[in-house]
């Protein structure tokens, strides 16, 4: 008689190409990137090994502690802009229930925008002499701004563009997370006489607090490697203001060749990556009722 194997053994054959597959597609990049990042690349293109040489250079690279300051400057301003408004727009949306679906898509449609056709067009919009911001501001009787070409403001802007962009998105998060709230909790503060204000921070936001927490890691994973929008609106000018760890690798490796350094940089950004995500997981994990 002919013996089959178990359900669970079958599952394991089926998934195990497509897991050796993926488990590969990540190794191994990170771990060519973690063999460059211990070599150092000579001007004629040959490596010599230099062990932690690279990551020893950080110490003392004033480019290396403006990106890491940048990076976290426009981590935090994005991140607490975009659940601020993010939330607030997921509230409008779930008290709007009769709102028409044409008009609930383009409140939401920002985030499906790739990321160079919004960098292209903010770049129209904030244009000092020609953009529609400065003529609003003129229009207002307010000074004109440089916006992306002032040192001083130019993170805030971007972390503006980003909000705009991405707030649908974590809308689109806490709104699932208002619709899975269970309505007993509502009936009884209604019973108790309880304000629209009491509800909100104390029924509401301390329940959403596990959908917020996955928002921000989400949010986390994207805004540490803030690339894209940079690179296409300010490529880390004016004078690196805007430059990012991200940026500063990219430029470090594809533009000045030292594919090494860049290669330790990309290794530092991805630790701290990994350790937002842990420690934020960590935290939603005390939230969680």
């Amino acid at each position: 008689m002919k013996r089959t194997a178990s359900p669970r053994i079958q599952l394991v054959g089926l998934s195990a190409p497509a897991l050796i597959f993926t488990v590969a597609m990540i190794a191994f990049p990170f771990g060519y990137t973690l063999w460059l990042s211990l070599q150092a690349f000579t001007a004629t293109g040959m490596t010599r090994f230099t062990g932690a040489g690279n990551y020893l250079r950080m110490i003392s690279d004033e480019q290396f502690w403006n990106g890491l300051y940048v990076t976290f400057y426009l981590y935090f301003l994005s991140l607490a802009l975009q659940l601020f408004f993010g939330t607030v727009l997921a509230l409008l949306l779930f008290r709007a229930k009769k709102l028409p679906g044409i008009v609930r898509s383009l409140f939401i449609s920002p985030f499906m925008m790739p990321p160079v056709v919004a960098g292209m067009m903010w770049l129209v919009i904030l244009d000092p002499s020609l953009g529609a911001a400065n003529y609003i501001l003129t229009s207002l009787g307010l000074p004109p701004s440089t916006w992306l070409a002032s040192p001083g403001f130019v993170v805030p802007t971007l972390a503006l563009i980003d909000t705009w962009q991405w707030s649908p998105y974590v809308a689109l998060i806490v709104l699932g997370g208002l619709q899975a709230l269970p309505p007993s909790v509502y009936e009884a503060a209604e019973i108790d006489g309880a304000s629209g204000w009491k509800v909100l921070w104390r029924i509401t936001l301390p329940l959403l607090l596990p959908t917020l927490a996955t928002a921000t890691i989400l949010r986390s994973v994207d805004l540490l490697r803030f690339f894209d929008l940079i690179y296409i609106t300010t490529q880390g000018g004016p004078a690196n203001a805007s430059t990012t760890l991200n940026i500063y690798g990219f430029r470090t490796g594809f533009e000045f060749f030292q594919l090494g350094y860049a290669s330790a940089l990309m290794v530092t950004l991805s630790v701290i990556v990994l350790g937002a995500v842990l420690v934020l997981n960590r935290m939603r994990s005390a939230v969680a009722w």
